[in-house]
């Protein structure tokens, strides 16, 4: 997977600081500021008009002006205006922008920003309506009881594995538990696959990179009042990630530049890896005709036949209006036509994001794609990052101890001990 791509995927940016306070960097955050007196508590049903600009993050910057060219021809006495922005810069950018005021009305916002920037986030209206969207979505928006956006799209990890090379290895469906997808890589190994199961072993996202297990043994990265990187779960997760590396069924020196992952897995030097939604693509692109037929999806395992399921990572973007925009009527208006089930298949079908809509999965193109169906079910069970402003100094962290623990350098209930420690020095944030 490129480096565009991951980072939509954790939808984080360049490692960052703990933040300060934006009340202290000129905010107005005062009861009586004109932020307060801009909020809209309810929606009409007439067209949205007027002005409004928008700040969209990298694919998705490009993508949005045919979105909203949609949006217009229902609702021509508006015009949108979009601006694109890297995700190398994103972040610095939104915080720059806080701190002076010169925010857009609405913007894209990583969902693991959201606690960053939250002071800065409008409240939705009372009767903008959350229905259809999975509960752990919209624990992404919801911060401090106060509900600041709607899910816009969503990005999970699946398995992804040769179908031509597990048959010659003697396998005719994907692993189903832990014990199935040891046995498929060991025997992936011995019928000459160099790298059965591709897994990040070092830098930005190792960490993140084995969170399906993590959470799929009943780990978490807190309790809500603390954090919990050294629980029974998280080392009972770690261990099993770690057990491929001590195996010989990962490697520990694998090429991390951008594109590797799909080469590697079209050349057959790996024939499992978990990836998202976008590596379709790219996968059948790289490996030209007749690829299509060469590898198939999965949920990913379930840790053991008692388990009713497995619980992968929930990355995506978030909407978001600014409680400075004096446009904020029309901002929520945009939000509530793109969360409409059609609307975000049409998003689906311009940008390959998943829908965060549940009725949307019942699409056609959807419903009957044999690769994406796998997303349509991880996505009922995938859990998000912490909604916290520490979460990228902690996760950073979490990388290197991550990397020793796959190289043998520590143990994992040394190493985590050792996590545990640092991200209780550093806190929850605010």
């Amino acid at each position: 997977m490129n480096i565009i791509n991951l980072k939509r995927f954790i939808a984080a940016g360049l490692s960052i600081a703990t933040l300060a306070g934006l009340s202290a960097c000129g905010r107005k955050t005062d009861g009586g500021s004109e932020a307060n007196r801009n909020a809209v508590t309810t929606l009409d049903d007439k067209p949205a008009k007027g002005d409004l600009s928008v700040w969209a993050i990298g694919n998705e910057g490009e993508k949005l002006p045919k979105f909203v060219d949609a949006f217009n021809k229902e609702n021509p006495d508006a015009h949108i205006k979009v601006t694109s922005i890297p995700w190398s810069s994103a972040h610095d950018k939104f915080q720059t922008a806080i701190a002076a005021g010169n925010e857009p009305d609405m913007a894209q916002m990583a969902n693991t920003w959201m606690a960053d920037f939250s002071e800065a986030f409008a409240q939705t209206p009372k009767n903008l309506s959350t229905d259809g969207f999975p509960k752990d979505m919209l624990n992404e928006v919801q911060i401090k009881d106060k509900t600041l956006g709607l899910p816009w799209y969503a990005d999970t990890r699946v398995l992804y594995y040769r179908t031509d090379l597990a048959e010659k290895a003697g396998w005719d469906h994907a692993p189903k538990t832990w014990d199935e997808l040891k046995q498929m890589a060991s025997d992936l190994k011995k019928s000459g696959v160099d790298n059965p199961l591709r897994q990040l072993p070092k830098g930005t996202d190792a960490f993140m990179g084995a969170s399906p297990f993590y959470f799929s043994s009943d780990g978490d990265y807190t309790n809500g009042s603390k954090w919990t990187l050294d629980s029974e779960g998280m080392k009972k997760g770690m261990k099993f990630s770690a057990s491929f590396f001590k195996e010989g069924l990962s490697s520990p020196n694998v090429d991390a530049n951008p594109g590797s992952d799909t080469n590697e897995f079209v050349s057959g030097k790996t024939a499992m890896l978990f990836g998202g939604p976008t590596s379709v693509g790219q996968i059948n692109e790289a490996g030209g005709e007749g690829m299509s037929e060469k590898f198939a999806t999965a949920p990913i395992p379930k840790m053991d036949e008692k388990s009713d399921h497995s619980t992968s990572y929930l990355g995506g973007c978030d909407w978001v209006v600014f409680k400075d925009s004096k446009k904020q009527e029309t901002a929520w208006k945009f939000i509530r036509w793109a969360s409409q089930p059609k609307n975000q298949v049409l998003w689906y079908k311009l940008s390959t994001d998943l829908p965060t809509q549940t009725e949307a999965w019942n699409d056609p193109e959807l419903k009957n794609d044999d690769k994406l169906a796998a997303f349509g079910e991880q996505l009922k069970h995938a859990k998000p990052a912490p909604s916290i402003n520490t979460w990228q100094q902690v996760s950073s962290v979490a990388d290197g101890v991550v990397e020793k623990i796959y190289r043998g350098t520590v143990s994992v209930d040394d190493g985590m001990k050792d996590l545990q420690s640092q991200a209780d020095s550093i806190g929850l944030g605010k």
